[in-house]
């Protein structure tokens, strides 16, 4: 593996048959994260296609010539004409296989597979999930010297890392950006010792043996896991939404409210999250629509008077989405009254849907006991209806899901574990 700069990008990348390059930067979590599989996969593969890496900040010029945005990215390049399709963010080491193996003969391909051996690797704790529960709990038990490994398929932050501003959490005068506060969290979690194995695929989990299967090829052992998974984004189930999910329906402010300087958006729903995000969301657009299904919103007062005092934000109450249309650079969104069952349409240049979330625990949902909504059940240290099994955050039983209550329970769940390993 070399490292290059943008003098030699012509000679090593473009005249060089099979390449694979790295636009990497410093202070880069992401780009952290891909570095062991970077260095991995140039083992088995180094033979048949070139490594490189290239640091962004020091070659924008290039990286900008490229439309190299963001860090990591990585390229692919076959005599000179990139291939395969990029990845960036949170690059997992399945997807930079998958573009691999397209450059090579599938021949090729079998012997390298050949070579990937089996590994095991032991922990004291795994926590399954790197958001503010899973990062407070592996934070507590490195600083009590318990061996620990965090385990995410995405980076860690969890949902706050995609939440623009938090003005609740303890200890911050000034609301806080999501993506900074969680980033905090997770440096100091990784500073205290915490192993990271973040952006893999969970392949297996078996709680009643404690191991945990990633990427298809490493079994992790513990004494103990904490699942910390949290929830995903409910669907409305409309028709339409699925094909036009990041193609025109955001669940996300803080990725795609920048999109819509000028324009008008539509917000699906009415609790805290529609409401908060549909303020932020005027700081670009020219005019939101709310549709809320009910006669009146559920989020809090002070998120309500700013939204009934926002000029460019209009509500439309006793409606639900029904379907959703693509027409030429236009999102159509038809929304049925609940009490008339009449239907309208509305036209705009994208939709925002936030209409609450679902547990992730697909993996060993028949496995433990869950409440009638599909949250996992712990007492009061966080222990689940399997022994040595905790949970924590957002994925289980409880009134309130906030940042303050997962690092709470994220804490109760490392002392608890902390006094049994003791």
């Amino acid at each position: 593996m070399k490292e290059i700069n943008s003098s030699e990008f012509e000679m090593d990348v473009l005249h060089s048959g099979k390449v694979i390059l790295d636009f990497y930067s410093t202070e880069c979590p992401p780009c952290e994260a891909l570095a062991s599989k970077f260095e991995e996969l140039s083992m088995l593969y180094g033979k048949d296609v070139k490594f490189l890496k290239i640091y962004r900040q020091k070659n924008r010029e290039l990286a900008d010539k490229l439309g190299v945005k963001s860090s990591p990215t990585l390229l692919f390049f076959d005599d000179g004409k990139e291939v395969a399709g990029r990845l960036s963010g949170g690059v997992k080491r399945s997807d930079i296989i998958h573009n691999l193996d397209s450059m090579l003969p599938s021949e090729r391909v079998a012997e390298i597979k050949s070579l990937i051996k089996p590994t095991v690797s032991e922990f004291d704790v795994i926590i399954l999930g790197a958001g503010p529960g899973g990062l407070t709990a592996g934070l507590y038990l490195c600083q009590s010297k318990i061996n620990t490994v965090l385990i995410d398929i995405a980076l860690p932050g969890g949902n706050v890392a995609t939440t623009h501003e938090v003005s609740n959490y303890p200890g911050f005068i000034e609301p806080q950006a999501g993506y900074m506060l969680s980033h905090n969290m997770s440096e100091q979690t990784k500073l205290c010792g915490t192993v990271y194995k973040v952006a893999v695929d969970v392949t297996r989990v078996d709680l009643e043996k404690k191991e945990v299967i990633i990427d298809e090829f490493e079994t992790v052992r513990a004494k103990r896991i904490i699942i910390a998974t949290g929830t995903t984004p409910n669907l409305t189930g409309a028709k339409g939404e699925k094909e036009l999910k990041g193609k025109g329906i955001s669940y996300c402010a803080t990725c795609d409210a920048k999109y819509f300087e000028g324009k008008e958006a539509v917000v699906i729903g009415g609790g805290n999250s529609a409401i908060e995000e549909s303020e932020y969301i005027t700081r670009f657009a020219d005019k939101l629509t709310i549709v809320h299904q009910f006669d009146k919103f559920t989020a809090n007062k002070q998120a309500q008077d700013k939204v009934f005092n926002n000029p460019k934000i209009s509500v439309i109450f006793e409606n639900e989405p029904r379907a959703f249309v693509r027409d030429g650079d236009k999102i159509v969104t038809e929304i049925e009254n609940t009490r008339n069952k009449e239907s309208r349409k509305i036209v705009s240049d994208g939709v925002f849907i936030f209409i609450g979330m679902k547990p992730n625990v697909d993996l060993f949902k028949d496995k433990l006991t869950l409440d009638n909504w599909g949250y996992i059940k712990t007492d009061e240290d966080m222990r689940t209806s399997i022994p040595g099994i905790y949970a924590v955050g957002d994925v289980i039983s409880k009134k309130y899901r906030q940042i303050t209550t997962a690092v709470a329970d994220g804490t109760i769940a490392a002392m608890a574990i902390a006094k049994e390993l003791d």
